[in-house]
């Protein structure tokens, strides 16, 4: 067995030790700023809500059609993530 070959072998244990870690750490980052997106979505339309009580169907429905589409992306970003890890 020649040394490039065991040096070679050795290196494709170190990246997909190291492609573990990023798709671990990109489905964390994926659910912490869906997370923000929605929050931020929520505080913006209840202060809307709260300057304008008359619109407040209109705002409430937009909220969660926004937010449904955030969490979309979300479950698609960790299915990408799972999809590395175990693929």
């Amino acid at each position: 067995m020649s040394p490039l070959f065991v040096l070679l072998e050795a290196s494709v244990e170190i990246i997909g030790t190291w492609v573990n870690l990023g798709a671990g750490l990109s489905a964390v980052i994926a659910v912490f700023a869906a997370s923000w997106g929605i929050g931020k979505i929520g505080k913006t339309a209840l202060e809307s809500i709260a300057r304008q009580p008359e619109a407040g169907n209109d705002l409430r429905s937009s909220m969660i059609v926004s937010a449904a589409l955030i969490e979309g992306v979300t479950f698609f970003a960790i299915v990408v993530c799972l999809l590395i890890l175990f693929v």
